[in-house]
């Protein structure tokens, strides 16, 4: 928010240097990004006025002026200008003056002809493209005619000011206007505000003689005021209302344009004038518009509409996005003569969403975005009107057209003074803190150490007592409180959750992988790419974004493979050979609703590798690794067949006291040759938060055994079919009390084991944790183990 100190003194008596008017802002929490000191970029430029214009003698583009500057003898000088006539008032550079820019100007001769100075332009004295009237911005700044030829430039259109940039929060769109930063300001230096003259001293006619207002969506649109102008005369501006605008960041264009634009930047409340002309029917009607409209902007660029962007509309067409821009064919024009000015406000989020889908943001928008005050219009509606009288542009038509079903109305907030003073570690009393609210414009109702605060409407950033606290402690001043350390005996310490992400971390960086980190956005297209079934829910139902970037961002993972994929695809694709990646990240799902309505989100444990020799049982190894040392000692592996993301035959489910705490396997070769891998991927995609669950990071002291083991190893001839977790299992449930252990060690195929059969080896340990054991206590147990084997498993014992 460009805020100009020259404009700002129009509502407050401020008089003090810059420095101190900056610095008590910043610490009352208005943040400061820049301060420009206008009208000193610029030496010996003074106000001439041209009495004669002749051709250059020797040059078709150049004329020979001839100026008084307020010297007895006028001032001969050149110039290639085609704006330039005979009685206009220019800005003059003399002999040894500097421009903006830096460049020195001096006499000399253009062709032969004395030249002793030259004309300017406003760029030429500092102003940007952007701020420049379009009718001079291509020529010499043609000055009004009252001014008086050989004063100084800066004196004569009072450029000496100082523009500050604000630096405005979103909560406080209060402050995006001259007279919000004027009511800081006032605040911050006890000083009384003046607020702008808005009663019109001469009315005609009727309102409604000229215009009816109907408003179908009060939703979008709470409040909408209409005012009507007649005998309108356009022309420019003068130029201390340009000036304000220029030093705010914006182009003069007319006078009841720029009119709008000043009561927009004074008020904070965006404006629209329509020619009655181009409203047909004289009727407005505030409703949405309908897909896949047509609807040409004051820029002239042609929009296609959806039924959900709210217009205004006359009797038979759209002539406006509402609280963005008008329409081209009802802007002001030269001749316009009667002007409908609108002053309405709209809801916050249909502006944004509207803006965004359009693809147009204006300072009205911009505005309307963050929230602005219903009970403004009026106001700023009736100033609107005070100004053209006041500048001779119109007559105004009496009374207004106001639709404004449900008045907004302040809440007001009990705030106690004791907790103020216990939150701030203050000590203010009671009065100090009631005159500070007062100075904020609010009302006061004090009951000892209970106030009852009620703020003015366009204050919608105070909710509640903290919010009054803060203004308590910005007016009183931050530097003012006293300096403590915090108290409290809290010792900070890491969650079970966290202690178990950082151990799993650790465990697995230690096992040589490295961690990633991916977007939680992606695009619903990419569980297509790992053969998720259109029938699982729980990966296709996601929670979509309201406002994507785009397709590829525009829901929220249901899970972490396909993002794995990607990464590790854009490794292989940079020539890494072997790489071992691990992900822990949210997952989210639209169709588990929690009990307050919203989707569900868990936690997840990727893991992804190739290359280097890894195979499943590579990737098995990481696994247990993790769980052995996060206490979850008696997970089980059983085969799956029915993803068809992982390789029929090659995957497995993880599952520990019957919960499923994932499913790991090698990919399947379409899916890596999708991601344009052509090498064996191994991936599991664990439920981390059953694994926290289940975790038990509780280490139990186990004194070292007395007595020795026993190990014996055992090789079995089984089928293709026989999974190691059965063969297990029958070792364990037959081992009785003296069985240690069973660890698996070879899987063997090869050319003495027959077709359709693998050799599968255990090694097995015995002890007894009383007494040594003898060698037929062990061979009771272990030729107990075999038979069962072959039992149950038509498993036959080969020799080692």
């Amino acid at each position: 928010m460009l805020v100009s100190t020259k404009w700002l003194k129009d509502y407050v008596d401020i008089d003090v240097p810059i420095e101190e008017f900056s610095d008590k802002m910043i610490l009352s929490g208005s943040n400061i990004e820049t301060v420009e000191e206008m009208g000193t970029d610029f030496t010996k430029i003074m106000v001439g006025k041209i009495l004669k214009i002749e051709k250059h003698p020797d040059a078709d583009k150049l004329v020979v002026c001839s100026l008084d500057v307020g010297e007895d003898e006028p001032v001969q000088i050149v110039t290639g200008a085609k704006n330039v006539f005979e009685g206009a008032v220019v800005p003059v550079v003399r002999h040894g003056g500097r421009i903006a820019d830096g460049t020195v100007i001096k006499k000399g001769k253009l062709r032969g002809v004395a030249s002793n100075g030259m004309l300017c332009s406003a760029a030429e004295m500092g102003y940007d493209d952007k701020v420049i009237n379009t009718l001079i911005k291509d020529g010499i700044w043609i000055l009004e005619d009252d001014l008086t030829p050989g004063t100084d430039i800066s004196e004569a259109l009072e450029l000496n000011d100082y523009v500050i940039d604000f630096e405005i929060t979103p909560n406080r769109p209060d402050c995006l206007s001259m007279i919000g930063m004027a009511r800081e300001a006032a605040a911050v230096f006890g000083k009384k505000m003046k607020y702008p003259d808005t009663k019109a001293q001469h009315e005609e006619g009727s309102v409604e003689d000229y215009v009816s207002v109907e408003v179908k969506r009060t939703d979008l649109c709470p409040r909408y005021t209409a005012r009507a102008i007649k005998d309108v005369k356009i022309g420019q501006s003068p130029w201390w209302l340009q000036r304000c605008l220029m030093h705010a960041g914006m182009r003069p264009i007319n006078n009841i344009v720029d009119i709008t634009n000043f009561v927009m930047m004074e008020y904070g409340q965006p404006l629209h004038a329509f020619d009655i002309r181009d409203i047909a029917g004289n009727k407005i009607v505030v409703d949405t518009a309908k897909e896949g409209d047509k609807f040409v902007t004051l820029d002239g660029a042609e929009r296609t509409l959806s039924d959900s962007i709210l217009m205004i509309k006359d009797g038979e067409k759209p002539i406006g996005v509402a609280g963005i821009m008008g329409g081209l064919d009802s802007e002001i024009k030269e001749d316009t003569t009667t002007v409908i000015l609108e002053a309405a406000n709209f809801n916050g989020d249909s502006i944004r969403a509207s803006s965004r889908k359009l693809a147009l943001r204006t300072e009205a928008s911009g505005r309307y975005e963050k929230g602005i005050d219903a009970n403004l219009c009026e106001e700023a509606a009736d100033r609107v009107c005070r100004l053209v009288e006041m500048l001779g542009c119109g007559t105004v038509v009496k009374g207004s057209i106001d639709v404004y079903p449900e008045v907004q109305t302040a809440k007001p907030v009990k705030v106690r003074a004791s907790r103020v003073n216990h939150v701030l570690g203050s000590d203010i009393s009671a009065e100090d803190m009631v005159k500070i609210f007062e100075s904020l414009e609010m009302k006061v109702e004090a009951d000892d150490d209970v106030m009852t605060v009620t703020p003015p409407t366009v204050r919608q950033d105070l909710e509640i007592e903290e919010d009054y606290i803060e203004e308590v402690a910005r007016m009183y001043g931050y530097d003012k409180m006293p300096v403590s350390l915090p108290k409290g005996g809290f010792v900070a310490k890491l969650t079970k959750a966290e202690e178990l992400r950082s151990k799993t971390r650790e465990i697995l960086t230690s096992f040589g992988l490295n961690e990633i980190l991916t977007y939680s956005f992606v695009s619903p297209k990419s569980v297509d790419k790992v053969n998720i079934s259109e029938n699982d829910l729980s990966k296709r139902n996601f929670v979509k974004i309201i406002n994507p970037l785009g397709e590829e961002n525009s829901v929220m993972r249901t899970m972490l493979t396909p993002n794995m994929m990607e990464v590790l695809a854009k490794n292989f694709a940079k020539g890494n050979k072997a790489v071992r990646f691990f992900e822990i990240g949210r997952i989210f799902n639209d169709v588990k609703i929690n009990c307050d309505g919203q989707p569900a989100e868990a936690e997840g444990l990727c893991i992804g590798l190739y290359g280097d020799g890894a195979d499943f049982f590579t990737l098995k190894g990481v696994i247990e690794g993790v769980l052995e040392q996060l206490g979850i000692r008696d997970s089980e592996y059983e085969s799956e067949t029915g993803l068809k993301m992982y390789h029929p035959g090659r995957c497995a489910n993880i599952i520990s006291r019957g919960e499923l705490l994932g499913t790991m396997g090698e990919m399947n070769p379409d899916v890596a040759e999708r991601y344009g891998i052509n090498e064996r991927v191994y991936t599991c995609e664990l439920l981390f938060s059953a694994i926290m669950g289940q975790a038990h990071m509780e280490i139990i002291y186990k004194p070292l055994p007395k007595y020795p083991a026993v190990v014996r190893d055992i090789a079995l001839t089984v089928s293709e079919e026989t999974t190691v977790g059965s063969i297990k299992e029958i070792i364990e449930d037959n081992g009785g009390d003296i069985l240690e252990k069973a660890e698996l060690f070879d899987v063997y195929r090869g050319q003495q084991i027959e077709s359709g059969k693998k050799s599968v080896a255990f090694s097995i340990t015995y002890r007894n944790s009383q007494k040594t054991l003898t060698d037929e206590e062990v061979s009771e147990v272990h030729n107990t183990i075999v038979e069962k084997l072959r039992d149950k498993l038509n498993a036959v014992l080969r020799e080692i």
